[in-house]
């Protein structure tokens, strides 16, 4: 293993500590996390369901690519 590569295992580790700690402080003001229009819901008549949250999908897809973007910028 390279020294580039532990520097990543470094990095992403205190993203998800920061993450983690987000989540944690302010998980209340999150609520509209996963209830983004464009996210499919469906209620079955027995009280079961489907539900398939694409745009919130889309959306963290996009902040992550945009924070991995910054990130091998900022190390090269």
């Amino acid at each position: 293993m390279t020294p580039v590569a532990g520097k990543y295992i470094i990095l992403i580790g205190a993203v998800i500590v920061l993450v983690g700690i987000l989540v944690y402080f302010f998980g209340d003001k999150l609520h509209w996390l996963g209830r983004l229009p464009g996210d499919i819901r469906i209620n079955g008549k027995d009280g079961g369901g489907f539900y398939f949250p694409i745009v919130t999908c889309i959306v963290v897809s996009i902040v992550l690519n945009l924070i991995i973007v910054l990130i091998r910028r900022f190390f090269e």
